[in-house]
């Protein structure tokens, strides 16, 4: 983060969250091959928290296929994106941490819709746009784990597990109660991390159930 001219929030107050995304090198469509960090500077022990899920930060394959808007399905870019999102309902039916309205962010579009899915070398059909909206951090199913990414994700970060959603949003409500209801968030590749990537690093752990129920809302 630091190496890359990014603020890192550690204010001994509490709860003075980093929201990080971490995109794996070897992007598989519409697997929850990423991950979702959130860390913060404890107010009694002055030691660091850190939670990790399993997310994806790509778009779905079926939204990709799906998409209707010009130069095709958003990818965000990676970057530090200060103040850039709040909590309010996402597509007006449960709390998320959301995109602030009136504000773009940078995404490359997938022109070639026909490579994704078929190959993990896509990349190069991308292009850069600046008018990314709706970029907001979401869960997938209401509950359990869901399988695949499907239109799940037209462009947002999304959690796998229900209940790793749930923890996320306690945790960014209590951010909310002390430092107001704005918050920063920061995509990094994976090859920004030390050696051995995502390959060192091990989401969280819940009590989640299998589940079965619809693949889109």
């Amino acid at each position: 983060m630091l190496a890359k001219g990014y603020v890192v929030f550690d204010n001994p107050k509490g709860y003075d969250i980093n929201i990080v995304g971490i995109r794996a090198t070897q992007r598989v469509p519409d697997v929850f091959d990423d991950l979702l960090t959130v860390s913060w500077v404890d107010r009694v022990t002055g030691e660091w928290v850190s939670h990790m899920w399993n997310a994806t930060t790509d778009c779905g394959l079926l939204a990709a296929e799906q998409s209707t808007i010009e130069g095709g399905p958003a990818f965000l870019a990676p970057g530090q994106y200060r103040s850039s999102h709040m909590i309010r309902k996402h597509q007006g039916k449960y709390d998320a941490v959301c995109q602030k309205w009136g504000m773009n962010l940078p995404v490359f579009r997938l022109g070639n819709v026909e490579d994704y899915g078929k190959t993990v070398d896509w990349k190069p059909s991308f292009t850069w746009f600046g008018n990314g909206t709706g970029i907001n951090i979401h869960r997938a199913r209401e509950q359990g784990v869901t399988p695949r990414v499907a239109n799940w994700s037209a462009g947002c970060q999304v959690f796998e597990h229900a209940a790793d959603f749930e923890a996320f949003m306690g945790i960014c409500r209590a951010a909310k109660n002390i430092w107001g209801n704005s918050f920063t968030y920061t995509l990094i590749d994976e090859a920004d991390l030390e050696p051995g990537g995502l390959g060192g690093m091990t989401a969280d752990e819940d009590d989640v159930d299998g589940g079965t129920g619809p693949e889109t809302d």
